[in-house]
């Protein structure tokens, strides 16, 4: 069984920060990629952004350089630094965990939390 259970949201004025994080849990043996993505109200989710297990990372044109994206692989982590937040940005975030796969199997299983409500308003 694996949880992503995310944390960090919250109401913050334009141009404040926020710092999102993912927990998964579970008998995990790798994850390939974790990432964010966000859906906001009427429209459909969208990627913000993904790292793999070695480190790359690849940004939504509309975040880069405002949001880092970062892991920790042992403790199956992953954070989003959220800075210069636009009232676009918000949006309910949520994790997932790609291509993750749990000791003693050898299949490889896409999962995500129940996302996280950010809100930027003056």
């Amino acid at each position: 069984q694996v949880q992503l259970v995310e944390s960090g949201g919250g109401l913050v004025q334009p141009g404040g920060s926020l710092r999102l994080s993912c927990l998964a849990s579970g008998s995990i043996f790798s994850i390939n990629a974790m990432g964010w993505y966000r859906q906001a109200p009427g429209k459909e989710r969208e990627l913000v952004a993904t790292i793999i297990s070695g480190g790359s990372t690849n940004y939504a044109d509309s975040v880069n350089g405002r949001f880092t994206i970062s892991r920790d692989n042992a403790k199956n982590t992953v954070s989003l630094q959220m800075n210069s937040l636009k009232l676009e940005d918000t949006a309910v975030y949520y994790c997932n965990a790609a291509g993750l796969r749990l000791r003693g199997s050898y299949r490889y299983m896409d999962y995500w939390g129940k996302g996280t409500l950010v809100t930027v308003s003056s």
